[in-house]
């Protein structure tokens, strides 16, 4: 703006100094060419009393410098000049100043020289002898006085220019100082120009409004913050050309990428189905699919953004279904589990019961398979049972109310149901510690101790023992089962609580069991928030331990 005022000031002083050269280069030429006139005019009266009385003899001694003057007669004749010869001079008739003189008494006209740096005034005048008295005299014109004052206008223009240049400059700055001090967080408040006024309101108006609508965005965007930063679930959107606009934390964790990031959502994370997920989502607005990370399994959800139709991004939201597949891939296992550990005394049911009823069995024969069939269905039976345990505390619907439970006088309880299954074993039961209450479902909890004490007597060697074992630290109260049986190998460990898994299949059916045990454990110690562990040596034995918060 500074540069602007100063360009168009400088110019307006340089057009004013031109135009005002001209007006009054313009003014004094015809200032002049009027005096000049009104002296020829004088100076032929002067000259038309002396020819009266002197003759023309007045013009052979006259010395008027650039004044020339010419005698014509009625006719147009020249008949005496001061300068030219008369007798090579044309006829003067058709000459303005001559016509304007026979006509009127007097006469004046203005002739350019060829190369128009000089003019000639003419003053006629008609004498009482009729002949016509013209004088004249040379002037030169505007071009040819500036040619001849070309050092001294130059000088004055130079001078006008930079005079000019340093005035524009002050001014400039002076009229572009009031507005560069404007204080435009408070508009409504400055003293400038009236002219500004109107503006500086309409500014303040606005600032307001944006002031309003930066809270409200403020606002907005904070909540956005919230509800994202507080998603489990990951949240990327990207536009047309992959470029991430924003996420939330989550989507960086889940993706395994660090922060901060910039540029391509793809760099993000470099798996297959991610990539693909983005790709078909930019080109047909929709897509969803699986990919597994660090052993976790994510699911992908992509929609495109549009406008007008046209799609300029996506949004991508993951969801960590690790649980969720765990879980259905579990219930497949399970289904198929149950199926088949139902299928293995149901068809030897079937069997014994076909061969009863074709009647060709002896009464000895009736009788064993009688006892058979018996066992089968009491196997059954404990499967179906420990199948419905499972479910209830799968469902967390359990029909018992929670109670305080002394679990020193439970796992005595216990160890008298199994003795009798021990002594068989000849092993010999132990149920060690101190008497320590805790709130749980009192029949969870025996099944719990039942299943742990009855695997430390079937997987346990001959003469060997079994300690239930209670103690209490701090806030927990800690209930461990070891045996010194046969242990369990180290690459089975971590798989022992599962559905149906059995480290010896063929050593299981000889011992009997649902496989459903240690899962029942398990299951039971969630439902109380209880932390089970354990310990196992192969061939020295195995200990669990269930620590319980009071």
């Amino acid at each position: 703006m500074n540069k602007k005022i100063f360009r168009g000031t400088l110019l307006t002083a340089m057009l004013v100094l031109a135009a005002g050269v001209a007006l009054i280069f313009g003014v004094l030429h015809g200032f002049f060419e009027n005096q000049i006139k009104a002296e020829l005019a004088k100076e032929a009266r002067y000259i038309s009393y002396a020819l009266k009385n002197e003759g023309t003899a007045f013009l052979e001694n006259f010395n008027g410098g650039d004044e020339r003057i010419t005698l014509i007669a009625p006719d147009g004749t020249v008949f005496a000049d001061t300068v030219s010869d008369t007798e090579n001079m044309e006829n003067h008739s058709d000459r303005e100043e001559i016509r304007q003189a026979f006509e009127k008494g007097a006469g004046t006209s203005v002739r350019y020289s060829d190369t128009l740096t000089e003019k000639t005034v003419y003053y006629a005048l008609l004498l009482e002898d009729g002949n016509v008295l013209r004088v004249s005299t040379t002037q030169y014109t505007v071009p040819a006085v500036l040619l001849g004052l070309s050092q001294p206008v130059a000088v004055i223009i130079v001078f006008a220019f930079l005079l000019s240049l340093a005035l524009s400059a002050r001014t400039a700055k002076s009229i572009v100082k009031p507005i560069n001090a404007l204080d435009l967080d408070s508009p409504e408040s400055n003293d400038t120009y009236e002219e500004l006024s109107p503006l500086l309101k309409k500014i303040a108006v606005q600032k307001r409004t944006i002031s309003s609508q930066l809270k409200e965005a403020g606002r907005k965007q904070e909540e956005f913050r919230l509800i994202t930063e507080n998603m489990r679930e990951g949240f990327l959107v990207i536009d047309r050309d992959t470029n991430l606009l924003t996420y939330n934390s989550a989507a960086l964790k889940l993706l395994g990428a660090a922060e901060p990031v910039s540029g391509s959502a793809l760099s993000l994370n470099r798996a297959k189905g991610f990539r693909e997920v983005v790709e078909k989502t930019l080109e047909t607005g929709h897509s969803e699919s699986e990919i597994s990370l660090d052993g976790r399994i994510y699911s992908l959800i992509a929609n495109a953004v549009l406008n007008e139709e046209k799609i300029i991004g996506a949004v991508i939201v993951i969801l960590d279904v690790t649980e969720s597949a765990k879980r259905e891939q579990l219930r497949r296992e399970f289904t198929s589990n149950v199926s088949h550990e139902l299928k293995t005394p149901l068809t030897s049911i079937s069997g014994f019961a076909e061969i009863l009823k074709s009647g060709y069995a002896s009464a000895e024969t009736v009788t064993d398979f009688s006892s058979s069939i018996y066992d089968e269905a009491q196997r059954l039976i404990a499967l179906v049972s420990d199948i419905i345990k499972i479910s209830e505390l799968d469902e967390g619907y359990v029909q018992y109310e929670k109670e305080a439970i002394d679990l020193y006088e439970l796992s005595e309880e216990i160890a008298k149901r199994l003795k009798p299954e021990a002594e068989k074993k000849k092993v010999r039961i132990s149920v060690l510690g101190e008497s320590v209450e805790i709130v749980g479902v009192r029949k969870i909890l025996g099944e719990m101790i039942y299943n742990l004490l009855d695997n430390a007597i079937k997987y346990n060697n001959e003469n060997g023992l079994a300690d239930i074992i209670v103690v209490s630290a701090e806030d927990t109260v800690t209930l461990t089962v070891r045996d010194t049986g046969i242990g369990i190998p180290k690459a089975h460990r971590d798989r022992v609580f599962e559905r149906f898994y059995r480290v010896d299949k063929s050593h299981s059916k000889a011992i009997g069991g649902t496989g459903l045990g240690l899962s029942i454990v398990k299951h039971g110690a969630v439902y109380h928030n209880a932390v089970i562990s354990l310990e196992s040596e192969e061939g020295k034995g195995t200990a669990v331990s269930i620590k319980f918060d009071i």
